[in-house]
């Protein structure tokens, strides 16, 4: 995390092709085809996601499954996007004249976008729907429900909005700039629209959630350790909710020196911009680092950072963990290295030549849909990790192979 970039004074070539409001809409729509995509390929090896974050089941074998219901509303919302994508090009041609003139064709999505949510759809059950809607309702204001309610599926959604903070941020300035009298919301995008407190604070927002929710899990541990008058050998004092909430606030930071820097005269708050600079350097190697390393050994129980084995101990592969659902090792280093890249997409900022494209509309959105690549590659591997902690079973030697399906059982093979 970065915080969010400076205002373009000119329309650039990329916002004459994709204008600030459908950039948006292409992310959200993205992520939904993402999630289906999650969905499908975990019920292929047999991960029962739904059980997990306590979903709605089928009352009917004749209903679709749940991965399919994801592609159909996914399709659903694409096809008028791409109908909308083909008009805007058609009516403006790149002009940035007609380009600003005619921002009602990619708002009117973000209205289909919005209905598409609200309003029942023939083929999404009426009980997922209302419980998705109760989900985001609750975990709006911090919110999580307890294990037995599907207190995962709100920790899923919650992570999912963080990587979705600057991408909230450029829909409040796109809302904005179209209910501004100044402003076009295709026009060169303002992200000091409704002034320079708004945009930070909203790309807080996911950060805080997710903090709340950690504060809650510390509060629940306590107070079950006080019921019972001992503190229990599964969640022990509460200590790792405190250490995640934690990693959390590392972000703030981040933000506000992001925000500073931005700020025209950044020398009135009492602090050069090298200053300025050089904290938020701090600011983001705490945040990567302290995120990554969660990554890697809580979310996902890997013994990267914990391992003092020899690499050719034949119990596990190095810094991985004996039970594993995914069959090859290798997909797990590969999750490891491609984690770490793009936790660390800031570093381009230091690099000679490539210090200006998150500056650029264009770097701005191809970081956004990164980070959706990279939680969408984290969701896989924390279900997965929540599979294992659920169903782990006997220990493998005392599993008989001939007796587990293939793709339902722990591989601890090399």
């Amino acid at each position: 995390m970065d915080g969010d970039p400076a205002v373009e004074p000119e329309l650039d070539g990329f916002s004459r092709v994709l204008p600030l409001p459908y950039r948006v809409a292409i992310i959200i729509v993205l992520g939904i085809w993402a999630w289906g995509l999650n969905l499908h390929y975990l019920t292929l090896i047999k991960i029962d996601v739904p059980s997990l974050i306590r979903y709605p089941g089928r009352s009917s074998p004749h209903h679709p499954p749940h991965h399919l219901s994801c592609y159909r509303i996914a399709t659903l919302l694409s096809i008028p996007l791409a109908l909308s994508l083909l008009l805007f090009w058609a009516l403006t041609h790149g002009s940035p004249k007609d380009v600003e003139g005619w921002e009602i064709l990619p708002n009117l999505y973000l209205l289909v976008l919005v209905v598409g949510f609200i309003v029942p759809l023939p083929f999404v059950s009426r009980n997922g729907r209302s419980r998705t809607l109760a989900t985001l309702k609750r975990i709006s204001i911090g919110g999580i429900a307890e294990a037995q309610d599907g207190k995962f599926g709100d920790i899923l959604l919650a992570d999912a909005l963080t990587s979705y903070a600057k991408v909230l941020g450029d829909l409040f300035v796109s809302l904005c700039m179209f209910f501004s009298s100044s402003h076009s919301s295709t026009g060169p995008p303002n992200r000091n629209c409704g002034g320079a407190f708004w945009v930070p604070f909203i790309i807080a927002v996911p950060s805080m959630i997710r903090l709340r929710q950690c504060v809650t899990e510390y509060y629940r541990v306590q107070r079950a350790n006080k019921r019972t008058g001992q503190m229990s050998s599964a969640t022990g004092w509460g200590g790792v909710h405190l250490a995640n909430a934690l990693k959390y606030s590392t972000a703030f930071p981040v933000i506000i020196l992001s925000a500073l820097q931005r700020s025209p005269d950044p020398s009135r708050f009492g602090v050069s911009e090298a200053t300025l600079f050089r904290l938020w350097l701090l600011a983001v190697l705490v945040n990567s680092g302290y995120s990554f390393y969660w990554d890697v050994a809580r979310d996902w129980d890997l013994t990267l950072f914990s391992d003092a084995r020899a690499r050719d101990n034949p119990e596990y592969p190095w810094g991985l963990r004996r039970h594993r659902w995914f069959h090859a090792k290798e997909v797990y280093y590969a999750a490891i290295v491609v984690d770490a890249l793009l936790r660390c997409t800031w570093g381009l900022k230091l690099s000679v030549h490539l210090d200006h494209f998150n500056d650029l509309e264009g770097g701005i959105f191809t970081m956004e849909v990164l980070e959706v690549l990279r939680r969408w590659i984290w969701i896989f591997f924390r279900v997965e990790t929540e599979w294992v902690r659920n169903h782990r079973g006997p220990a493998p030697d005392d599993i008989l192979l001939g007796d587990v399906g293939v793709g339902n059982k722990y591989d601890d093979s090399d």
